[in-house]
């Protein structure tokens, strides 16, 4: 068991170490405002370019049970995060990162569902299923960026 864990780990940094973007199906996270689905079509398709330091679009409107499909194109110059989830989510993966980590769950974002890290010149899929209402967050947390504002406001009506 204990071999097999260690080849799952290591082949999945390998991959998340390439640059190729990964793709996730979003799951739900302490503070998020979505769950996983067992794999119906997307509701919607939303494309977001990533820039140094912000994302395209800025907000987002969606109802409250669409399952989205993120495209998101890293048009910048250093990778860029994607972490979905609300006000309180958005602060402890910052802290998380802010303590020489890479993501609230350590080792980057592998095990997140609701988050994606995209290489410069990369596209990555991230697929997240808002089933509460309210407003959350789709925010960078490479050093400095969500301070600097990087971030999606997501309306769920």
């Amino acid at each position: 068991m204990k071999r097999t864990l260690f080849a799952v780990t290591i082949l999945g940094i390998a991959f998340v170490g390439c640059g190729g973007g990964t793709s996730h199906t979003a799951g739900h996270m302490d503070g998020s405002t979505g769950t996983s689905a067992a794999s119906p079509a997307p509701s919607t398709t939303v494309e977001v370019t990533m820039v140094d330091i912000g994302y395209r679009p800025t907000t987002l409107n969606v109802h409250r049970g669409d399952r989205v499909e993120f495209v998101f194109h890293n048009e910048g110059k250093i990778p860029h995060d994607a972490f979905v989830g609300n006000a309180a989510a958005q602060a402890a993966h910052e802290q998380g990162m802010g303590q020489g980590g890479n993501g609230s769950m350590g080792g980057g974002h592998m095990g997140e569902a609701n988050a994606i890290t995209v290489e410069p010149g990369s596209t990555g899929h991230l697929t997240y299923m808002f089933d509460q209402p309210g407003t959350t967050e789709i925010a960078c947390h490479q050093p400095g960026h969500y301070a600097a504002g990087m971030k999606i406001a997501v309306t769920v009506a």
